[in-house]
Order: C-alpha cells, then structure tokens, then sequence
C-alpha cells in the first residue's frame, strides 16, 4: 500500500500517524473534503496498535496485544461498518486468584468461589461488600477507590499486584481514574464490558484499515518518521494532522511525558485450546506477566492450534499508556498550550492528547475532529473540494 515518492507535489494535509486517529481523519478529509493526503507512519504498516495478521500457522493475531472492540456510539458504528463486517464477541476475562479461575470484573460468581459463599441476589452480594468495605472519606487514589468499594483483602487479591506489575507503581500513587474504570458488580453478568456494540471486525483490523484508506486521493507511506518531514512539512502540505506523542513534536522541551510500555511473547501451541476465555489475568506479584490472551475465541478461527500472547509491562519501549499522575498532567499542559499556539497543526489522538482512550473514543474523537476541521473551511468561506467540484 506504500505509495511511490511523488517528488516536489503538494497535499492538502500531511497525517502523521496510520492508528485509528489518522486513518479516519485521512477517509473523512480525502471523501468529504476531495482533499490530497499524505499519511505516513514510522511503523511498517498501518492499523497502530491495532494492527493484526496472521502467523506462520495461519493464526490471525494482534501483533501489539489483544484489541476488543466494543462501543455505547451508534455513530462510530455507523462509520466504521462502511469498513468491515461484524463478528459478536463480548470478552470475557477471568484472574487467577488462590489457585482459582473466577470472573473479572468481581460480580457475584467470583465472591461465592473465592471465598466458598452462596450469595444468591444481588442484594445478598451488595450487603457482602458493603460489610467488607472499608469507607474512605476522601478518594484520591486507585488504591482509595477499590478500598472504599470492597475492602483491603479483595484489593490486595485482586488490584495491588496487578496495579503495581501494569504501573511500576502503588495503586496509592496512581489516580482514582485508573481503578475507577473497574466496575465491582453484584450480579453474575460475567462479561468484561456491558456496552451495547459488542464485536470484533470479522475480517480482522488491518483489513479494516486498509478498506478505510482506499481512496485514490490518499497516499500511504509506512516504514517513514515524521522526523524526516518535520522541517519541511508545510512546503508538503498546507495543514497538519499529528496523532503521535506531544512532547516529541516538540523535541521534548520540557521533558518526556512518562508512559508506561508493553513487551508481548507471542506463542504457538500445538492445540486447540489453551485456556477458557480470551483473556486471563495473574494479579499476583510473583507471576511475572500480567495476562494471557488467545486469539481465537476473540476471532472464532478453527484450528488445530493456538496462539497466545503473554503481556510484561515495561517502562521501555513503544508508549502506550499515559501514567495518571497529577504531575504528569501539568507537564502535558505545558505541551498543550504549545500545541494549541502552534498554526496550522492539528493534534488527535491518544498520544498526542495524552489521554487513555478506547479504540472507538479515538474513532469519535476523530470524527469530531474532522467536524470541527469542515466547520472552519466553510466559516471561512473555503468550500471544501469535493463540493466545488458539484
């Protein structure tokens, strides 16, 4: 899909970035606007992190670990089933706990297994934890925030080890907003998410992406650094779109934003199954990696073998989650007012808003992001092209 070098031509945009941000921005600019796109990328393909492809068995897998789509926006649906067929999957995760395989998020199953219990109702599970809790007056923290909610034992169980493996750090030194996105439940719903879309791409993501950018006025290069365009982007294009890490387009002025990596070991078993359910978590401490993910209950492949991926968090290598601390975000604000300073750049995406997004927050944040683009042309009296040319 890498297009030829077109020498001294001019784009209408420059898109650093072929994830989810880039991409949709580029489909929505070429076909709505009939505006000229270059989209580059440093990796050697599009799709981001969410790149898939199959493996020397035939398995497809998510080359930078699991990515399970699900959304509550009938409008990112709408956009992105122009691009791919639909397979259901709802996720179902499961954590490893005294020897135990129980349902994560904590709903009612996991305390009668855990703890040999026969909670029937709802009502019976909430009158549990709340005798387990232990009230925190003033949540700050992650460790605050499951503490107040089900008690030390069950965050030390569950939360503590995983937090401190996943961070590098004590949930007490992490945003509520970490575990807060972790719902505690007292039914027996064991899926992982509850939102109303559940599915993955039945086709798989890359060939997704690539049905996305299939556009004759969008120009794809890959295996390319930004770093190689920078001086000399607005003689390529006359606006651009970056969705990479903020604080690198500024050559780190104030220094790196922190993140936190991921380092995947991606095995090829000679059966059918390997575990239970798409993903399985190890909270302790003493186990090194943090979750186990196999790939074919989330794509329903038929094989005779299976691929699984062992995720190490790492505090080094690719960025790909922004570390929630009060001191982090002061410096990124530092990087957003340069951002917001800076003409005829626009800024999209998780790394360059230095924010935890899902894959359809991305998508919707760039579909809006395009509005607002189409809002200021036609403000402005620049009728977009593809009108124009009615």
């Amino acid at each position: 899909m890498t297009g030829e070098n077109r020498g001294t031509s001019r784009y209408d945009y420059l898109v650093v970035g072929a994830g989810f941000a880039g991409s949709v921005i580029s489909e929505r600019l070429a076909s709505q606007h009939g505006a000229r796109v270059l989209l580059i990328d440093r990796r050697p393909h599009i799709g981001g992190n969410a790149y898939d492809e199959p493996n020397e068995a035939g398995i497809l897998y998510h080359k930078y670990g699991p990515h399970i789509f699900h959304t509550n926006s009938d409008q990112v649906v709408d956009y992105l089933s122009q691009f791919t067929e639909w397979r259901p999957y709802e996720h179902r995760v499961r954590a490893v706990v005294r020897n135990k395989l129980v349902p994560i998020p904590i709903n009612r199953t996991t305390l009668n297994k855990l703890f040999d219990l026969d909670l029937e109702t709802d009502e019976e599970a909430a009158e549990y934890l709340a005798s387990r809790a232990d009230p925190v007056a003033d949540i700050q923290t992650s460790e605050d925030v499951v503490i107040n909610a089900v008690g030390r034992e069950l965050y030390e169980l569950f939360f503590q080890g995983y937090t401190r493996k996943q961070w590098g750090l004590d949930p007490s030194e992490l945003d509520k907003s970490v575990t807060a996105r972790i719902p505690t439940r007292t039914n027996t719903d064991d899926r992982y998410f509850t939102d109303t879309f559940q599915a993955m791409p039945r086709d798989g993501y890359t060939a997704m992406f690539e049905r996305i950018l299939d556009h004759p006025l969008i120009e794809v290069r890959t295996g390319v650094d930004f770093r190689e365009f920078k001086d000399r982007a607005h003689e390529i294009a006359d606006h651009v779109v970056y969705t990479g890490p903020i604080d690198e387009y500024f050559d780190h002025r104030f220094g790196k934003l922190p993140y936190r990596s991921l380092k995947f070991d991606h095995q090829t078993l000679q059966q059918d199954r390997f575990q239970e359910t798409g993903t399985v978590n190890y909270p302790s401490p003493e186990v090194p990696y943090t979750r186990i993910s196999e790939y074919k209950h989330l794509t329903g492949q038929e094989s005779d073998v299976t691929t699984v991926t062992y995720e190490y968090p790492s505090a080094e290598g690719d960025p790909y989650y922004p570390i929630p601390r009060p001191e982090n975000q002061e410096l990124f604000k530092r990087y957003e007012a340069l951002a917001d300073a800076t003409e005829n750049v626009t800024f999209v995406g998780r790394l360059a808003t230095y924010r935890y997004y899902n894959m359809d927050q991305i998508v919707g944040q760039a579909l809006a992001t395009f509005r607002r683009i189409d809002e200021r042309k036609q403000r402005d009296g620049l009728q977009p092209a593809a009108v124009a040319a009615e």
